[in-house]
């Protein structure tokens, strides 16, 4: 990427940022042309690419931005400072979901973009998916209490599970039509009452 894109002003990173994830969360990879998203912008598609080399380039810009963005919300959300696992990825629903109310289209961007099947970006993706799935599950996992669990189980097994099904769900509602944000939160609070019922341990 072109340093100069950081020497714009903030206004206008922010339009071609945000004509970006409207372009990109709407289609495919293949099917988002930077024609589009330059117009969208009030830029020209050749100033566009003085910014940012190709394609490519500027959807891992606006994947890693994605990010750091969650990372952050994460964090303020504190996230992190309880050893209680399920209070830990209620708040972290909480921090996620204010991102799909002030953001949707990067919303529908990161949840587009981690199913994209296109050879051309889907690889460089799910290396950066794994680099910050990481990152979650260490800090979820270092410092939680075990006593609260059933005797045995593999948890950072189980931590993935419930990933997998946080992501697939998201997905399938985007195939439905859209994020329709309290109907996530209800079910996800459904979801959590039943991993509740089997992971942790009666006395």
């Amino acid at each position: 990427m072109n340093d100069k894109f950081f020497g714009l002003p903030e206004e206008k990173q922010e339009r071609i940022i945000q004509a970006a994830y409207r372009v990109f969360a709407r289609n495919t990879y293949k099917k988002s042309p930077m024609h589009e998203i330059a117009g969208m912008a009030g830029i020209s598609k050749s100033l566009l690419f003085h910014y940012f080399r190709n394609k490519h380039e500027l959807y891992l810009f606006l994947w890693e931005k994605c990010a750091k963005v969650t990372i952050d919300r994460l964090k303020r959300y504190g996230c992190y400072d309880s050893r209680d696992l399920f209070e830990m990825m209620h708040r972290g629903m909480r921090a996620k979901l204010q991102i799909f109310r002030e953001s949707p289209d990067m919303a529908y961007f990161a949840v587009r973009a981690f199913y994209e099947k296109d050879e051309a970006i889907c690889e460089d993706i799910q290396k950066s998916y794994q680099k910050f799935f990481g990152w979650k599950a260490q800090k979820a996992l270092q410092d939680v209490d075990l006593e609260q669990f059933v005797p045995g189980l593999d948890l950072r097994m189980m931590y993935r599970e419930m990933c997998w099904a946080s992501e697939g769900y998201l997905w399938e509602m985007l195939q439905r039509g859209g994020l329709d944000v309290d109907a996530i939160e209800r079910d996800f609070e459904k979801l959590l009452d039943f991993w509740k019922s089997i992971y942790l341990r009666r006395d």
